[in-house]
């Protein structure tokens, strides 16, 4: 799969490539300012069919590393250039589960008048969990941000029995409340 793929594109991963039995999701985010842990939060959330998720513990995040059935699981380090990595084993994600969505967001953002707009870079890429070779990238979705404090990055998908990746870019001036929110989550 060929060159960095812009908001709305549709990979189609497991027709393409038969092999791929699992992936790693690297967030990658960068701005002039140091980011720290504690200022942006990387999140997956595994929904249903009407992009609901399925329970508190359907989402993979800093304070819960893995969900029920230890298929999706945020690694404690990231390797290379990625902020954050999260591990899918496709072939082990349960069946309820129709969407694995990835989602960035600032801690108190708004309270301390920061924003995704001060990114430089803002990429989601995926590998292959064998051999940690990249399989797709997005294009940098940070000059479409200003005032936004949440983005919705990308989401594995079913189609049928095969696996897809679509960027998103979608950004929230509400943040993780305007994400909740559409995702089903209760804050």
């Amino acid at each position: 799969m060929a060159g960095p793929m812009a908001r709305g594109a549709v990979a189609e991963l497991t027709r393409e490539l038969p092999h791929l039995r699992g992936v790693v999701v690297g967030v990658q985010l960068s701005s002039p300012e140091p980011l720290l842990a504690e200022d942006l939060v990387v999140a997956t959330l595994l929904c249903d069919t009407q992009h609901r998720v399925l329970s508190d513990e359907h989402m993979v995040f800093f304070n819960q590393l893995t969900e029920p059935a230890g298929t999706v699981e945020q690694r404690a380090r990231s390797r290379g250039d990625d902020l954050e990595q999260v591990e899918v084993d496709l072939d082990g994600v349960p069946a309820d589960v129709a969407r694995i969505v990835l989602v960035a967001y600032l801690n108190g953002g708004n309270a301390r008048r920061r924003t995704l707009g001060q990114l430089r870079e803002a990429r989601i890429r995926l590998l292959d969990l064998a051999d940690d070779s990249e399989v797709v990238r997005s294009e940098n979705l940070a000059p479409a941000l200003s005032t936004e404090t949440g983005l919705v990055l990308g989401e594995l998908y079913r189609r049928g029995a095969e696996w897809r990746f679509k960027v998103v870019g979608q950004g929230y001036a509400d943040g993780v409340v305007g994400i909740a929110a559409d995702h089903g989550v209760a804050l």
